[in-house]
């Protein structure tokens, strides 16, 4: 009879060494959940030991699409770049300012990572942040800018027209 349930010793029949195996390359897909930390005097932020571990050691912070920063983990940040030496000079130019802003982070050992000022300020991050994980990245906040924009979208209506054009 089946519970629907994997039970350890069945995994351990099938010869799969382990249920929690880490994403390929090119598969991080599971950065979820609102963290609240705040920048220190040196501009130091704490990642969260859970997306550290789906970030991996290294990751890259830069400039969001909304007033936010982006935390891309290696995968993403290579098909960026992939992305980018593909397109013709012309058509280039336009991505200079993620690139050049953007900044290669290792998290130090008690797991912070320095934000660097120009970053700081694109973002208005001062002290308070959220951190939320966003599928395929993570976004630190302004605490401010943060509470108020779910404020204005947590509404039953506008997560009914999102899960909508989801196809839900």
């Amino acid at each position: 009879m089946s519970t629907g349930f994997i039970l350890k010793s069945e995994v351990e029949q099938s010869g799969v060494k382990s249920l929690n195996k880490r994403p390929r390359w090119g598969e991080v897909k599971d950065l979820t959940g609102t963290y609240e930390h705040n920048i220190d005097a040196k501009g130091r932020l704490f990642i969260p030991a859970k997306l550290r571990e789906e970030l991996g050691e290294t990751f890259y912070l830069a400039m969001g699409v909304d007033a936010c920063l982006a935390i891309y983990p290696q995968s993403t940040w290579d098909r960026f770049t992939e992305k980018f030496s593909s397109l013709p000079m012309s058509q280039s130019k336009g991505m200079r300012r993620l690139f050049a802003n953007a900044a290669k982070c290792e998290p130090d050992s008690q797991g912070r990572i320095v934000i660097p000022q120009k970053l700081r300020k694109y973002a208005a991050l001062e002290k308070e942040t959220v951190i939320i994980g966003v599928n395929d990245r993570a976004e630190i906040w302004s605490a401010d800018a943060w509470n108020e924009m779910e404020e204005e979208e947590m509404t039953p209506e506008k997560m009914a027209a999102c899960m909508a054009e989801l196809g839900f």
